[in-house]
């Protein structure tokens, strides 16, 4: 582990090779950030600009279609996003928030639902824009959800 190396990513790499690490570690998500644990999601890998999450279908995360609450897809689609751009976010001297976050809603979501974010290299040097897409997908594999978060990055002033 490097110094500059993300925290979040530091986080993981500790706790994910324990037994049990990706639940406890998606537990400790939902300590830190108490409405992403709302949904139960299961963070399942997390490396530089990559996060994938899951999160089971169960009666408190289901609307009255009997499929998965519209607002659950998107927290599950926040969480991963947010993970992702966590894990290129130097360890001091960066800060992030998020500004906008659209979501397409491709079909009813049922069963267990995947989602991943992939973000490259960002240059955090200056306050910029940018925006990332999250793929949330079935068992089968078809694209559930398509959303599009919008973040601010930048240095952080305060540690200039």
């Amino acid at each position: 582990m490097s110094r500059n190396e993300p925290t979040i990513l530091q986080q993981w790499q500790r706790v994910s090779r324990l037994p049990f690490g990706n639940w406890l570690f998606s537990r400790l998500i939902g300590l830190t950030v108490p409405y992403a644990a709302t949904i139960n999601a299961r963070v399942l890998s997390l490396m530089p600009g990559s996060a994938r999450a899951q999160m089971a279908d169960r009666r408190a995360v289901r609307n009255h279609l009997r499929s998965i609450h519209a607002v659950a897809l998107t927290n599950l689609a926040e969480l991963t996003a947010n993970l992702a751009i966590m894990s290129r976010q130097p360890a001091k001297g960066a800060r992030w928030i998020v500004t906008g976050f659209d979501t397409e809603f491709v079909k009813k979501a049922r069963g267990a639902v995947t989602a991943l974010c992939e973000v490259g290299p960002l240059d955090w040097s200056q306050p910029q824009s940018l925006s990332g897409r999250v793929e949330l997908r079935d068992a089968a594999g078809d694209i559930v959800m398509l959303a599009t978060p919008r973040w601010k990055i930048g240095p952080d002033a305060a540690q200039a």
